[in-house]
């Protein structure tokens, strides 16, 4: 099992698998446009040529990174797949500088289990809610942020 950075020939293969969980109500939903736009900050996980995992991480300033869009397949769940990808993007976040690295997530659980805390949300810097408007549970958001100091 090896994590790469996504290609634009996996933009399909990815989209499907983050819009399925996003249909069951787990995670947010992606857009082709988005995925295509933000195509070098996903990285992945394949085996046998199927894409089993799927994460990104945006940077939103001098300190600070987040994981988004984390989905492992189905078939794939319990491996390790979701734990690898958050360690490679982690180590991007160090590579490039970052000290904090955070997460809005429906599955705070697996994230404690990766070294996060839960955080209140008042915790966290303005710039990270700068995309909420345009997201379909803007302003009702359910997601509970997450956050590791990584320095």
């Amino acid at each position: 099992m090896h994590v790469r950075k996504a290609k634009l020939t996996d933009v399909e293969p990815l989209l499907a698998l983050i819009n399925r969980y996003a249909e069951q109500g787990l995670m947010l939903p992606r857009s082709r446009n988005m995925v295509y736009e933000s195509i070098r900050e996903f990285s992945i996980v394949e085996e046998g040529g199927t894409i089993i995992g799927v994460a990104s991480l945006h940077i939103l300033w001098n300190d600070l990174a987040e994981i988004r869009a984390l989905a492992v397949a189905e078939t794939a769940q319990g491996q390790g797949v979701g734990k690898l990808l958050v360690k490679t993007l982690i180590e991007e976040a160090l590579d490039l500088g970052c000290e904090r690295v955070f997460a809005l997530t429906y599955q705070p659980g697996f994230f404690e289990r990766c070294g996060f805390r839960i955080a209140g949300k008042e915790e966290m810097p303005h710039k990270v809610w700068k995309e909420c408007i345009n997201c379909v549970k803007f302003p009702n958001c359910d997601e509970i942020a997450v956050i590791k100091s990584i320095k």
